[in-house]
């Protein structure tokens, strides 16, 4: 796809708030949907809902946020979808009433009595068509949460919401497929990597280290024992050797013992954006081989939702206060760092770089600072995106919307208007995205706005600071 040139960006941008052009963006979220009568779907979707309730403790959330909700759309000044489109089906506190509706009509006593008194018939196939068009529209970023004055998550809402409708079989046909080759493919990861491929790429990769570095930095495979299991998203063995020769260098320069497992190798988990028993079988595959190998500690690499997922989910479905502890690779780098063992050369990076915060990563005030610290430690000319943190904008792609391939009108002219305008203002030749989804939305975010900036992982840069000297164990 070629890129826009900057009149015709200008002339999109000045269109974006008409609906004709919302509507050209917005194709239709390709649906796996399972084969049944449309009109079944309404008591499928409440028996789902139903299920959910029963066995799980979201009625606690519902029950609080059907009774404070305040529908005074402060949270619109925060949505970067509303805030492109004006419409206001996009407002997060509208979004989320599709669901708290019906539940206050079918899971309370005063919605069941009041629908029956005055003959309301409740959910129907349109609303539901409805809650699927919303939902897949919101990025999940969960910025609203930090305006909206009752403390309500909107986001919380609509993966629920997400959740409900996969039990009924309307899940985007681009995360079926993908977890369907996961949990059970022959190859058992989203991207259909072979365990052959894997091998092979990794071995060319520390040819390229070695001839580059002039030493053997491997990449361990099947060590029983180890320190760390590494699980990137399993596209970085596809699309960022860089990224992984970084993470490898790290390793090499500390001399920790880490491995990478051919029984389970993928960190990435959809669950998280749609469905949480899909979530608790792919960190089950996660535990599994985990034991296999007798590690000690589980090392996601640079992706925001697969470290998420693992960091704050592993423990409820994998052995609460007995689980595993789960480290991203940031903060083991950070780590390294800040303990001496690993050094960087101060002026590495003479370009102007800047940082994204990866939402599943920043929003919880979880790895912030510590990317920071080391690219100021290498990079001459750092610069900072405004809003940024906790605050900061999503890249447009969130919430498993990057994977949908028919929505990339609605992610780059749309969802990630504003992280574009972001982007460009920063003027940065590097702008360090640690994350697999961001990267794959803000590639095509600067290429549809010809904005002239790399998108790289922090590892990709940190391998070219590595120092190593006489003091690298192995040496």
């Amino acid at each position: 796809m070629q890129p826009l040139t900057e009149e015709e960006r200008k002339r999109a941008f000045a269109a974006t708030r008409k609906p004709e052009a919302i509507r050209k963006q917005r194709l239709p979220v390709r649906y796996h949907v399972e084969d049944f009568e449309v009109a079944d779907r309404p008591r499928r979707f409440l028996e789902a809902f139903a299920a959910i309730l029963k066995h799980t403790n979201y009625r606690l959330a519902l029950d609080h946020y059907m009774r404070v909700t305040a529908k005074c759309s402060r949270c619109s000044v925060k949505c970067q979808v509303y805030v492109a489109t004006g419409d206001t089906n996009d407002i997060p506190c509208h979004r989320s009433e599709l669901l708290l509706s019906v539940y206050r009509r079918h899971f309370t006593v005063s919605g069941v009595l009041r629908g029956r008194i005055l003959g309301d018939p409740g959910l129907t196939d349109e609303r539901i068509q409805e809650m699927a068009d919303s939902f897949y529209n919101c990025t999940a970023c969960r910025r609203c949460h930090f305006e909206c004055p009752m403390g309500i998550d909107h986001a919380l809402i609509t993966h629920l919401g997400r959740y409900i409708l996969s039990e009924i079989g309307i899940v985007p046909r681009a995360l079926a497929v993908s977890v369907r080759e996961q949990l059970t493919g022959a190859t058992g990861n989203t991207s259909a990597v072979p365990v052959a491929a894997l091998k092979d790429g990794l071995e060319f990769l520390s040819e390229e280290m070695q001839e580059d570095k002039g030493i053997d930095i491997p990449f361990p495979i099947d060590q029983d024992g180890a320190e760390y299991l590494f699980l990137p998203a399993v596209s970085d063995f596809l699309m960022e050797g860089e990224t992984l020769m970084g993470n490898a260098a790290v390793f090499r320069a500390t001399g920790d013992k880490w491995t990478i497992g051919t029984g389970y190798f993928d960190g990435i988990n959809y669950g998280l954006f749609y469905s949480d028993h899909i979530l608790e079988q792919v960190l089950q595959k996660i535990r599994a081989e985990a034991e296999r190998l007798q590690v000690s500690k589980i090392l996601i690499g640079e992706c925001g939702h697969a470290s998420r997922s693992a960091k704050f989910f592993y423990p409820t479905f994998c052995g609460g206060k007995e689980a595993l502890p789960v480290v991203n690779i940031m903060e083991y780098t950070h780590r390294a760092w800040k303990e001496g063992r690993l050094k960087l050369k101060p002026d590495a990076i003479s370009e102007t770089v800047t940082y994204h915060d990866p939402c599943n990563l920043a929003r919880s005030g979880w790895v912030v600072e510590q990317p920071r610290e080391l690219l100021k430690a290498f990079c001459t000319n750092y610069v900072e995106m405004t809003p940024n943190r906790q605050d900061n904008i999503c890249c447009g792609g969130g919430g498993g919307t990057v994977s949908m391939d028919e929505l990339r009108p609605y992610r780059t002219l749309v969802g990630g208007r504003m992280k574009a305008d972001q982007i460009r203002a920063t003027g940065a030749k590097y702008c360090v995205a640690p994350c697999a989804n961001c990267k794959k939305q803000l590639r095509e975010l600067v290429e549809e706005h010809a904005i002239d900036c790399q998108i790289v992982g922090l590892h990709d840069l940190l391998y070219k600071a590595i120092i190593f000297d006489s003091s690298v164990p192995g040496e």
